[in-house]
């Protein structure tokens, strides 16, 4: 309960845990950038990490001055690109022992269920398109992985993807960021990409229960 709610604050209050993490770490932020993006694209077990609002927030930093935008992005799509190939990796030679394992920390079969959907109705593509849904992002290259597909097509896949992804979100941050009213209310702004981050997952999975 007490890790529920101090992931509740942190979302609440990401821009001033960027914030304080930017004053401490200084150059090293970039490390820590990489790593949180790379755990929620790498790992089965993280879908729990920011990903979209993280990217935002990061862009209204940049527009501030306290990142390079070019470096930023490097650092970005090269984390979320290499994320997805570990976790294919990942999939392809470990993910039947750890479908079959239980008590494995936010891992649910409901999540490998959801993305099986996606993969019925988008196929390859959805390497791409679960770039832009929380969970689904994370556990799409790890049935990638256990289905065996072409590395260098889910590559291509994982490339165009990435890339999309951060610049997308990058980019609204850096050039909304700015904005009065979002400078003003940067918290409420996350909460709303989170948000609507989270419905298109939503809405596949009641289809796919109301199909059931």
């Amino acid at each position: 309960m007490e890790l529920f709610q101090r992931l509740i604050d942190i979302l609440l209050h990401f821009d001033v845990y960027i914030s304080v993490m930017i004053q401490h770490c200084g150059l090293w932020a970039y490390l820590i950038i990489f790593g949180v993006i790379f755990a929620e694209t790498g790992f089965v077990f993280t879908p729990f990490l920011p990903g979209d609002s993280l990217l935002f927030v990061l862009g209204t930093f940049a527009a501030q001055g306290t990142f390079h935008p070019f470096v930023l992005a490097s650092v970005l799509m090269l984390a979320a690109i290499l994320g997805d190939s570990v976790n294919y990796a990942i999939g392809k030679y470990l993910g039947d022992r750890i479908v079959r394992a239980r008590k494995i920390p936010f891992f649910k079969k409901e999540h490998l269920d959801r993305t099986h959907q996606f993969y019925k109705k988008y196929g390859g593509k959805t390497i791409v398109l679960a770039r832009f849904i929380p969970v689904v992002r994370t556990f799409a290259p790890f049935i990638a992985g256990i289905g065996r597909m072409d590395y260098v097509k889910f590559l291509t896949y994982n490339v165009v993807g990435g890339i999309a992804w951060v610049s997308v979100f990058v980019l609204s941050g850096y050039y909304f960021g700015n904005i009065p009213f979002v400078k003003e209310n940067l918290s409420l702004v996350v909460m709303g990409i989170i948000v609507l981050s989270i419905i298109p997952a939503v809405i596949e999975f009641l289809r796919a229960r109301s199909k059931r």
